[in-house]
């Protein structure tokens, strides 16, 4: 199965991106902060970069690995919070 992007979209609360498979992959925005508190009209200026396999926004500085999502990977720009012992 092909794991490469060819649309991407979004709801108010899911960004769904569409592979050339045919499968239709919905990612809650809340992963990618970036995408979450941009504007419609930023987000839709999205970039299927590497023939399908990222994503990217410049003027958001983010970058989203096609295989990432797939694997359920969310932002990593942020350290893992520790919890108090």
């Amino acid at each position: 199965m092909s794991s490469l992007a060819n649309k991407v979209s979004f709801d108010a609360s899911m960004m769904w991106v569409d592979l050339l498979d045919g499968r239709r992959l919905g990612v809650p925005l809340a992963y990618f902060p970036r995408l979450l508190h941009a504007s419609p009209e930023a987000r839709a200026h999205c970039v299927i970069s590497g023939g399908g396999k990222g994503l990217h926004w410049d003027a958001l500085d983010e970058d989203i690995s096609v295989e990432g999502l797939l694997l359920g990977v969310g932002d990593r720009t942020h350290a893992p919070r520790q919890h108090a012992a």
